[in-house]
């Protein structure tokens, strides 16, 4: 790469200018990498490798963040707000939301033409995508292995109205060439999906280059994790790629309205239900269960809509929970405190 570069072709928009003091002597850079103790960055000098302190360790710096450095040192100063942000809640915690990636344009969401291909996961990523603001495209690989690949390319664009799906031999350049289109300049994407579904494949032909990659095992046509870090990477296109490691269960937090997008169906139905509050149960006058019963909405759409919702449901309001007691408890700390310090003054007088 470059060691020169404009911000424009870094992904630079007003919506980061308008977060600077016209005044300020500072350096932007972009999130290329994140190591516990360092960052990797980008700017218009090149790369740089930036050391993390107390302060800048509890900012949340994913990979896509653009981040204020001190010219001297040089120091992060903070992070500006990204315009877009997939998270999801950490494994293992109780309402821990962890960063996946920033400023995303574009999320192609990865399966593949065999048993990997799971509507409700697909669904799952949608919500995800919806909710940061980024552009879906459902990229369906290992066309090569399948008897009749437009069947899954069929069942994938049923999900929403419009949604793109492309369908291809991740190996073959000529078939990835209908990607690039979205990997210009200043553009930036994204990678997700579960486990050997062939997103280094992808990476390899996109960008040109050789990334580990696995064969699929012929048991059961699943390829191997080989993936293990979120990165950033240039596209011969000028734009930005970034990778992230398989993920089997992706936690949603607070995607409420991103859900009433990806099945706007029942939403629209919903709607026109005679109560309000109507659960899709046994209620009278219920709209969605009478789409059922027409044959207008499949039954196992309204219980996957459901089950996430109530996923969302649970991991929101835990995280609340979660932020009511920190809360409670920094009050509880600065309230001992204040006694401690009252009674050494106490006893100085």
């Amino acid at each position: 790469m470059s060691t020169e570069v404009s911000l424009h072709s870094l992904g630079w928009r007003p919506h980061f200018q308008s977060q600077l003091d016209p005044v300020q002597q500072n350096t932007v850079a972009r999130v290329l990498n994140v190591h516990r103790d360092r960052v990797e960055v980008v700017g218009v000098s090149g790369r740089l490798t930036v050391a993390l302190n107390a302060r800048s360790a509890t900012m949340g710096i994913t990979v896509g963040d653009w981040l204020l450095l001190d010219d001297a040192g040089p120091q992060i100063q903070r992070r500006l707000q990204p315009f877009a942000l997939f998270q999801r809640r950490a494994a293992g915690t109780a309402g821990e939301v962890q960063s996946i990636a920033a400023n995303v344009d574009t999320l192609f969401i990865v399966t593949s033409a065999n048993r990997d291909f799971n509507i409700a996961r697909l669904e799952r990523y949608l919500a995800i995508a919806h909710d940061a603001g980024a552009f879906p495209v459902i990229v369906i690989t290992k066309s090569d292995l399948a008897r009749s690949p437009q069947e899954f390319a069929a069942a994938a664009g049923k999900l929403s109205p419009g949604l793109l799906v492309e369908t291809l031999d991740a190996r073959d350049a000529d078939q990835v060439a209908v990607l690039r289109q979205w990997c210009t300049a200043g553009q930036t994407v994204a990678l997700l999906g579960s486990s050997g579904v062939g997103k280094s494949t992808v990476i390899n032909t996109l960008s040109e280059s050789e990334q580990t990659t696995s064969a699929v095992r012929e048991d059961d046509q699943r390829g191997r994790h080989t993936t293990t870090s979120r990165s950033m990477h240039r596209l011969p296109e000028g734009g930005w790629l970034i990778d992230t490691p398989g993920m089997r269960e992706l936690q949603l937090v607070d995607v409420g309205d991103a859900l009433d997008e990806v099945f706007s169906d029942i939403a629209s139905l919903a709607e026109r239900c005679r109560f309000a509050d109507c659960g899709h149960n046994t209620e009278p006058g219920c709209a969605v269960q009478k789409a059922i019963e027409d044959g207008k909405l499949e039954a196992d759409r309204l219980r996957r809509y459901r089950k996430l919702q109530s996923e969302d449901r649970r991991n929101t309001e835990t995280l609340a929970e979660r932020r009511s007691r920190d809360k409670g408890l920094g009050k509880l700390y600065k309230s001992v405190l204040s006694e401690q310090q009252q009674r050494k003054r106490g006893r100085t007088e």
